[in-house]
């Protein structure tokens, strides 16, 4: 068969190759400790469950509104507005089959072809996948590093932005870095986004993975809603990354469009796990609640860890679930320079540890002379964290 020509421009999450590479290496009789993919091995809340069990046996279980459900929908405009302080109602949201189909539904309503798009970069890599299979063109931009953590570069992000530049994708809260924006880059981000009349997506898929203090939205500063689609999903809240339940938030006239796109691709999402959801966001909160402190143990020990290892520096990030800690050092002095790939893999071998290196999150940026790695800990449990990590301290003291 002839394949279409475009298919040569989608990318793909290399992550799940190292997720092959570790498991080929656990069939062979070694320990693994995963840090590498960001999936969650915490049960969903009991109520979520019984929930959707009994939507399913009072028999829904068949096609429902594209949008998605009514009551969902209204309690979920409801749930966000109270969280950032705008105005939505259920005409504002697009129930999903997960987070990730906002991403390219977002591209296809408001980029065409030619027209560019700027993303972060390192993040997540669907971002530049469906730009470019769409047509666009990707422009990545950077990010810098300080004690308090990562921040987005903003005087090289706006040298970037041309006339063909349509829109731009922010993940506040971000994935690898565990980043998040300061009031002030916030308000930087709108005046940039205002005075070039950008459309922005604003991914906060991990908006309610927070350890301290709380999380702001892009939004919510007057001027932005009008031209932002919130990219949410139930996947991390309440630890559902399976059952593939998300939205787009947004203005009605995209919005509209995006559920036109619903009936084109999938038709409805899943009827009962709706339903799910809805006691989710609707009923007993201390399913969330013992998500996070879980997620919160792993994180202080974690970080604590890592910071314990000769040539290794990680930020104590206050919100997602993963950590990029600077291992330059540690790569110089095992011989590696700034081959990644070779020191994963003999990470791997000598440790056990499975984890993604910044070269999982794009392509490396020019100037870029400091090396990272991504650890993720939401499918990892404390005991095996202490243990993993406490190999590569002795790999990195050897």
């Amino acid at each position: 068969m002839r394949i279409a020509d475009r298919i040569a421009r989608l990318g793909t999450e290399t992550a799940f190759a190292v997720a092959a590479r570790a498991a080929a290496h656990k069939a062979a009789g070694h320990e693994v400790f995963p840090f590498h993919l960001g999936d969650m091995n915490i049960p969903t809340p009991q109520n979520v469950m019984d929930a959707a069990c009994g939507a399913m046996r009072a028999g829904k279980t068949g096609y429902c509104p594209s949008p998605g459900i009514p009551e969902l929908r209204d309690a979920l405009a409801g749930d966000v507005s109270a969280a950032r302080g705008v105005d939505y109602s259920m005409e504002n949201v697009a129930i999903q089959p997960g987070g990730k189909p906002v991403i390219g539904k977002f591209i296809m309503a408001c980029m065409n072809p030619g027209e560019e798009v700027l993303y972060p970069n390192p993040g997540y890599p669907i971002y530049e996948s469906q730009i470019e299979y769409h047509g666009g063109v990707a422009v990545p931009y950077r990010y810098v590093r300080d004690d308090a953590g990562f921040h987005i570069d903003l005087d090289y992000l706006e040298s970037l932005v041309t006339p063909r530049t349509k829109a731009i994708i922010i993940n506040d809260l971000q994935n690898p870095l565990g980043a998040e924006c300061t009031p002030q880059e916030r308000e930087r981000l709108a005046y940039l986004a205002m005075r070039h009349n950008l459309s922005v997506l604003l991914d906060e898929a991990y908006f309610d993975i927070r350890y301290g203090g709380k999380s702001s939205s892009l939004a919510a500063i007057p001027g932005m809603q009008a031209r932002s689609i919130i990219l949410y999903t139930f996947s991390k809240k309440f630890a559902m990354t399976g059952w593939r339940l998300g939205a787009a938030i947004g203005p009605k006239a995209v919005i509209d469009i995006i559920a036109k796109l619903n009936v084109n691709d999938e038709s409805c999402s899943n009827h009962f796990i709706q339903h799910g959801a809805l006691e989710g966001l609707t009923g007993d909160q201390s399913g969330p609640r013992a998500i996070l402190e879980t997620l919160k143990e792993r994180r202080d020990i974690a970080v604590d860890l890592l910071n314990s290892m000769p040539g290794v520096s990680c930020p104590r990030p206050e919100a997602t679930f993963y950590l990029f800690p600077e291992v330059t050092e540690l790569m110089a002095r095992k011989g590696f320079g700034a081959d990644y790939a070779a020191f994963a893999e003999d990470v791997l071998v000598r440790t056990g540890v499975s984890l993604c290196t910044r070269l999982h999150f794009g392509r490396p940026l020019p100037g870029e002379k400091q090396r990272f790695v991504r650890l993720a800990y939401s499918g990892i449990g404390a005991d095996e964290i202490r243990k993993g990590l406490l190999a590569l301290k002795a790999y990195a003291e050897a």
